[in-house]
């Protein structure tokens, strides 16, 4: 029940990128170039959660023009790049929209989002994410990281929100 009442009052979910958004690896071309694959289904979870009426920002420790790109091509306009502090970097966040943390989601896979994991109104980590974080979070997905774990996290929020039906009906 208590996730349900936190769902429905959500404002925001935060995501980590590598390990969440992506498989955790990272490959270079030949000419130093960092490539990164993106679950496409990922992407329309994150737009089923824009529809329904939670934003969704990302926050990432490291720095690539990639997932600027990515977060374009979804209409994520809040991306902090570069913070390894992820609760600091998402207090901040809250702080200049006028949330509290307790209106945030956060997905995170390791270590670095640990605190934030905790600290925010809903915890989430991916089935292949760290032990300390599968045991601070609040829900778990059975998909890995990159491979439609934030879809499943999005499609739970919105089913918890009550409004998940009403946004696949849409596509019949």
């Amino acid at each position: 029940m208590i996730h349900t009442e936190i769902a429905q009052s959500l404002k925001l979910l935060a995501l980590d990128v590598d390990g969440v958004l992506t498989d955790g690896c990272i490959y270079y071309g030949n000419n130093g170039e960092e490539l990164k694959s993106f679950n496409i289904k990922d992407g329309l979870g994150i737009k089923l959660l824009q529809r329904g009426g939670v934003d969704v920002v990302i926050i990432t420790g490291r720095q690539s023009e990639i997932v600027a790109r990515r977060a374009r091509e979804l209409g994520i306009t809040d991306v902090i790049q570069g913070r390894e502090d992820k609760l600091v970097a998402l207090q901040a966040l809250c702080d200049s929209r006028g949330i509290e943390l307790r209106e945030c989601a956060y997905m995170g896979d390791d270590l670095p989002d640990l605190a934030a994991v905790r600290a925010a109104g809903l915890g989430l980590t991916v089935s292949d994410g760290a032990t300390a974080l599968h045991d601070a979070a609040d829900w778990v997905s059975e998909a890995a990281g990159g491979r439609g774990a934030v879809r499943e996290a999005g499609e739970w929020i919105l089913h918890m929100r009550g409004s998940l039906d009403t946004l696949l009906a849409e596509f019949n």
